[in-house]
């Protein structure tokens, strides 16, 4: 039995705030927490329990990267010096660049080099305070190269001590080898098939997108995740509304991802849906786009706003969730407070995941020691790492 004690504890059980307890402690056993609360309230079994004290510094949940795509081969820093010299985000994809280009480099390396670089990657994430990190696949675009990112991805929880969950994003851009519709049933759904019976698959995600799928032909792709009892989530209405909010509120998805063309029909539509909105400053920043996700409608409609990354090697290299909450906060114009739920309690909802995310008795003790003093300080700094240490599973 673990006691952390002298901390102020942001619980982020409250939908409305941190949830905050001054001068707290929180009490851990068998990887899961058994109390939480004030110092002067600790129950009498905690008083036998191995004390740790952290002098006052802030304890929160542990942060969720809800939304990557962490496993890939090589960069596309090419492409950063063409839109900086006025290419758009879809000149560069119709150019051969983009998405196809990183398929190039995923096929081309090894399993054993794609999971060296991941876990350079994941190592960063866990500096930062990350226990839970979501990753895709989606850079293969055949059955080889899609299966062998999905054993990355679950190899990588084998080697580090984080948790991962899978997603299966074939139906993420059309190459010159196959028209849209030919690759949807001659090689997403064969690929789909497989991964699930190999037990690879937590999620099927897709990217509806003017410069990738049609909804018509993401539905197809869910209508096989439902068939097989898998959760659905999407990539939609990032660069235009193309109706792929209303397609993922119709399948219940976990999220709709990216909603900057996201508008207030959408947002309630999610809300009846239960589906979560995860925000993506990092690509908003990088494409220099000017639309905004539309945080009224969601705090309006009540729909869950989660933060991520995005980690990807063209639109979003960002591997900085404490950046991304300051980006959200600064460019989306979330509270400190939205900032922090949209990297801890609302990403694990995002997820599918009900036992972490928050400091709660019987969630599991994931958490992060600060060095600082206030909640807001950790959506306030820019470029700065104030991780005191991170608890995984009630180990420290």
């Amino acid at each position: 039995m673990l006691l952390i004690h002298d901390v102020n504890i942001a619980t982020m059980v409250d939908d409305t705030g941190y949830g905050l307890i001054e001068d707290g402690a929180v009490l851990i056993e068998d990887q899961r927490i058994t109390w939480v609360g004030a110092n002067r309230d600790l129950p009498d079994p905690g008083r036998s329990a191995k004390r740790v004290s952290y002098g006052g510094r802030l304890l929160t949940p542990a942060l969720v990267d809800c939304h990557t795509h962490i496993v890939f081969g090589g960069h596309r820093a090419a492409e950063f010096e063409m839109r900086l010299e006025g290419a758009t985000y879809e000149e560069v994809a119709r150019t051969g660049g983009g998405i196809v280009s990183t398929v190039h480099h995923t096929r081309a390396a090894s399993a054993d080099t794609l999971l060296d670089e991941a876990l350079s990657r994941v190592d960063s994430l866990i500096a930062q305070g990350v226990a839970t990190v979501e990753i895709k696949s989606g850079y293969g675009l055949d059955t080889e190269t899609e299966l062998k990112m999905l054993r990355v991805a679950r190899a990588i929880a084998g080697k580090r001590p984080i948790r991962v969950k899978t997603s299966f994003l074939g139906a993420h851009a059309v190459t010159k080898e196959a028209e849209a519709d030919d690759y949807i049933d001659d090689i997403c759904v064969p690929t789909l098939h497989q991964a699930h019976a190999e037990g690879l698959v937590d999620a099927v995600d897709g990217f509806c997108e003017g410069i990738a799928f049609s909804p018509s032909q993401i539905e197809r792709v869910f209508v096989v995740a439902r068939e097989l009892g898998l959760p659905v989530k999407l990539h939609a209405e990032q660069l235009s509304s193309l109706g792929g909010a209303q397609l993922a509120a119709r399948y219940h998805a976990l999220s709709v991802d990216h909603v900057e063309y996201a508008d207030d029909a959408d947002a309630k539509a999610m809300a009846v849906a239960g589906c979560s909105a995860v925000l993506l400053p990092g690509a908003f920043y990088t494409l220099r786009e000017t639309k905004v996700p539309p945080v009224h409608a969601f705090r309006a409609h009540g729909v869950p706003m989660a933060v991520a990354t995005d980690w990807n090697p063209g639109s979003s290299p960002l591997g900085a969730p404490l950046l991304a909450m300051n980006m959200a906060a600064t460019l989306f114009r979330l509270t400190p407070s939205e900032a922090l739920a949209g990297t801890t309690r609302n990403a694990a909802r995002a997820l599918g995941l009900n036992d972490c995310g928050r400091i709660a008795p019987g969630l599991r003790a994931d958490l992060c020691i600060w060095d600082v003093t206030a909640p807001a300080e950790l959506a306030y700094r820019i470029g700065q790492n104030p991780l005191h240490r991170r608890v995984f599973g009630g180990v420290l």
